[in-house]
């Protein structure tokens, strides 16, 4: 047995073939070269090539109730966690995938839902300040009646 096994296997193709088909002697050494080569590269790890979206496909992928990944085909509301638990940060994402740099990561009625509480969450906060400030204010101490 050889130390390289595609050699072997590359020689029990050659005899295989040779058994069965009739070829020179002088082209028996070029023969097992290119069969040798072949298996080597079917030893190697092919990587996969990434077929790029096409513009219609980018803004197909833009809805307002959801954003469609290119990693899974999935939608969602906001892509940043989904790509955390693949190892992408938004800017890799938009790399990878040749996206423009404006590509949102949330989509729209999300984004506008999450505005609108803020607002709402900021406009309670300074209402509450008003009252703090009215309360500890000189002239509401003064203008109370007294008993």
């Amino acid at each position: 047995m050889t130390e390289n096994p595609t050699v072997e296997l590359a020689t029990r193709i050659l005899t295989a073939y040779v058994s069965r088909n009739r070829v020179p002697a002088a082209n028996l050494p070029e023969l097992l070269t290119e069969i040798h080569q072949a298996i080597g590269h079917l030893a190697k790890p092919r990587q996969p090539t990434l077929q790029r979206p096409s513009a219609s496909q980018i803004t197909a992928s833009i809805r307002p109730d959801a954003i469609t990944s290119f990693e899974d085909g999935k939608p969602y509301k906001a892509l940043r966690r989904h790509l955390t638990l693949r190892g992408l940060t938004p800017e890799t994402y938009r790399a990878k995938w040749g996206l423009p740099v404006d590509y949102p990561m949330v989509c729209a009625t999300y984004s506008a839902r999450r505005s609108e509480i803020s607002r709402e969450i900021s406009v309670g906060q300074q209402q509450r300040a008003k009252l703090t400030l009215v309360e500890s204010s000189p002239k509401a101490a003064t203008a109370a009646p007294a008993s």
